[in-house]
Parts: C-alpha cells; structure tokens; sequence
C-alpha cells in the first residue's frame, strides 16, 4: 500500500508516505472518531498521540494510521459484553420486582455477564444473590473479512482509484521476485 498510494520518488513519501489524512479523505475521522470500531482497533496508548496533526506529520504515525484504518474497515463487529477495568466479581441481594435487566441497570453490568455468572439464575428470587462484574454493551470484533487486493481496494480505498486493486497486485509480485520498478503516475 505504501508503494502503490505514494511511491518513493514521491515527495510526500518523507511526510506522508501513505496518503491517509490528505484533506478530503474521511478514512481518518473515521478511524479517530471511535463510531466505526477505529477504538477497538488502537491500543489505548495510543489515544491521543494518533491525532489529525501528527499523522499529517510524522511518518511512523501516518503509517500506523494507514493500518489501524485498514484493520477496522476489515473487522467484522457486533455489540457484546465488555467486562470494564474493575475484574472483581461482586454479589447483589435480589428485591422484590428485581429482573436481570434492572440489575444489569443499577449495577453498571449486563445481562449477558449475569446469565454467564449465574448459570442456574433462571428465576429471580427476593433474598437470594446474584454475582456480577461491572461490564457494558460495546462493539467487539468477532471475525476479519478475507483479505487480498480486491478487498482492500472496495474497503480501505472505497472505489477512488479504479486501479487499485490491480495496483497492489502489480506492487506485491514485485516485492514477492523482489523487483524493483519506477510507478507511473
């Protein structure tokens, strides 16, 4: 991809060397906003160092967006139980009325991770217990679209150039016989 977006006889290969956050592209909003699955993509470490600025900027960051973006538009999501940062297993005492999804409310949990702590909780009775770890519905990734050429071009380039697919394919046999060639722009 690097090839193919700039080439090194290219400029912007010193800046931008993949030509994610060029104005106009939305692939990086996208990827920094966290409403795509750009969040589950990026380690945490990396909030807030990955900004519109430094990926404009710095090489290594250009790159690392240029992947990130690859990776979230390859993911396949669905909304799932997150167990959050506090692992303990806490215990509740059942009131009368109580449902699984109104303790899921109060107790900041999910009934997903109430069912799997509770596996023999199938009526709620007042007085007894249920165990519960603090956790919230987000989007996971639960599998990766196959990856080659077409697929990155219908999904990383969204159909700008029509010869992107047959631009990485060129760029990966060269690098396969380990060739060598100028792009023609």
């Amino acid at each position: 991809m690097l090839w193919v977006e700039t080439g090194a006889d290219d400029p912007e290969w010193e800046r931008k060397p993949i030509q994610i956050g060029v104005p106009g592209d939305p692939g990086l909003m996208s990827l920094l906003s966290g409403r795509e699955g750009g969040d589950r993509i990026l380690p945490p470490s990396w909030k807030g160092l990955l900004t519109p600025g430094s990926v404009r900027a710095i090489p290594a960051h250009n790159i690392r967006a240029g992947i990130a973006y690859l990776l979230m538009r390859m993911a396949k999501f669905e909304h799932g139980s997150v167990v959050g940062a506090d692992k303990r297993i806490y215990e509740v005492s059942i009131n009368p009325g109580d449902s699984f999804d109104r303790v899921a409310k109060t107790q900041g949990t999910t009934v997903d991770i109430l069912k799997k702590l509770n596996p023999t909780a199938n009526t709620l009775r007042p007085g007894h217990s249920l165990k519960y770890q603090k956790a919230s519905v987000q989007r996971v990734i639960v599998g990766w679209r196959p990856i080659s050429a077409t697929s990155i071009a219908q999904r990383y380039n969204g159909g700008g150039d029509p010869n992107y697919a047959k631009k990485l394919d060129l760029a990966l046999e060269l690098v396969r016989n380990r060739r060598t060639t100028l792009c023609g722009q």
